[in-house]
């Protein structure tokens, strides 16, 4: 007599999209991509395990509990796991909506919850990030930020170090970069972003700069508020859409037939416009068209085929910005673009595309797993003997170089958009 079959598990609770689950086949690939096992050495550190503990608390096998909870928060969500799957598993949309679980139903403690309530109140939210680094940036000029980074409690030393200069950033001056425009190469726009703005602001006038000087007509937003990542990474979708519904209907009115971000995390957010709002009736059609116009500004600047350069002699390495390299698959680009300019060497870094340790607001977060990353990093930008470290996303810019701060190294550490316009000044 033939054994009854038994029935497959079925979800009890809406974790994340159950079926996506399915699409990993347990190979164990990622697992050497994934920075935080690769610290951890854990299986619940990894993208395997985490879809394990995910699969788990969708049965209902597991309970939502703060070993689960600690798991899925220390995963970076830099989608490296992506990139090394043979299966084409979704892992960045699964991690989002299991944060989302999360955060909707898990009481963290008081601690927890006073970070991450300020990290959603300030970060997405430009005017308000701008009053806070005021007082800042008047006690930089005065030189006294190096004493109150060292008298603050050990805590808010950490988020200062990580802040840039704030007294010295400036982009090069308009007729190093400004040319002519040529509005048949086309017209593109630079989403601003909400960090960024306020505290890289030199890479979104310099990316607009340098894709004029190469003939495309840049457009602008009356006004550009957050794009939603920091919310999504840190599972507040339902405020995420609301943000994603805002610029879809902005970026869709302005018409621009290219949409960039010196913010390489924006620019992966706005690419899955598509699919976050897939479901909502009346913006559908418009977040599919407005994510396939996200593209980055490498490949803009290397299209339009304008020479790079001043004589000058440097030695180069280049980080792979997690969702650019991971997200956008741009990798190649920013390469042929340093290679193209006469005088830099570019030498490639051990482990280029290995996260850093930033992830949008995880250095604030997990600053422990951050620093670690972060030291590994900068030991494998040092080896190069490099001048400059280049990459695409503030974030990781202020990551590396507050470890190097940190050593005392001379290494300068540029946005892309930066140096390029260092290098045609």
């Amino acid at each position: 007599m033939a054994a009854a079959a038994v029935p497959a598990p079925q979800p009890v609770h809406d974790v994340v999209d159950y079926n996506l689950l399915f699409d990993c086949v347990h190979c164990g690939l990622c697992l050497e991509a994934c920075p935080t096992y690769l610290v951890a050495r854990t299986e619940m550190d990894s993208p395997r395990g985490r879809i394990y503990l995910m699969k788990s608390l969708a049965e209902g096998a597991l309970e939502l509990d703060p070993w689960s909870a600690s798991h899925l928060d220390l995963c970076l969500g830099c989608r490296g796991c992506e990139t090394a799957c043979p299966s084409g598993v979704h892992y960045g949309r699964l991690i989002e909506d299991a944060r989302s679980y999360v955060e909707t139903h898990y009481r963290r403690p008081r601690a927890e919850r006073l970070r991450h309530w300020l990290v959603g109140q300030l970060f997405p939210h430009p005017a308000r990030l701008r009053v806070l680094v005021a007082p800042l940036k008047l006690a930089e000029r005065l030189g006294l930020r190096p004493v109150i980074e060292r008298l603050a409690p050990a805590a808010t030393r950490r988020w200062l170090e990580l802040l840039p200069p704030l007294a010295a950033r400036r982009p090069l001056a308009a007729d190093a970069l400004d040319g002519q425009e040529a509005p048949e190469a086309g017209s593109v726009v630079v989403h601003h972003g909400c960090v960024t703005q306020v505290l890289a602001a030199s890479e979104n006038i310099n990316s607009e700069r340098l894709l004029r000087r190469a003939g495309y007509r840049v457009l602008k937003l009356s006004r550009t508020g957050c794009c939603g990542a920091l919310d999504l990474h840190a599972g507040e979708k339902a405020r995420a859409l609301r943000l994603a519904r805002a610029n879809v209907a902005a970026l869709k009115q302005c018409g621009a037939q290219a949409i960039i971000s010196a913010a390489s995390g924006c620019a992966a957010a706005m690419a899955e416009y598509g699919e976050l709002l897939k479901h909502d009736p009346q913006l559908a059609d418009d977040a599919r068209e407005v994510a396939a116009r996200v593209t980055d500004l490498s490949s803009l600047l290397l299209k339009s085929n304008r020479p790079l350069g001043n004589g000058a002699r440097w030695r180069v390495t280049y980080h792979d910005s997690c969702h650019l390299a991971h997200g956008l698959r741009v990798r190649e680009q920013p390469r042929q673009l340093l290679r193209s300019i006469p005088g830099v060497e570019l030498i490639e870094m051990a482990d280029a595309d290995l996260c850093c340790g930033s992830a949008g607001s995880y250095n604030l977060t997990q600053p422990e797993m951050s620093r670690t990353l972060a030291r590994r990093k900068v030991d494998n930008i040092l080896a190069t003997a490099a001048d400059y470290v280049v990459m695409g996303n503030p974030g990781c810019e202020f990551q590396v170089a507050g470890e190097l701060r940190r050593r005392n190294a001379p290494v300068r550490v540029m946005h892309l958009a930066d140096f390029l316009a260092l290098a045609t000044k």
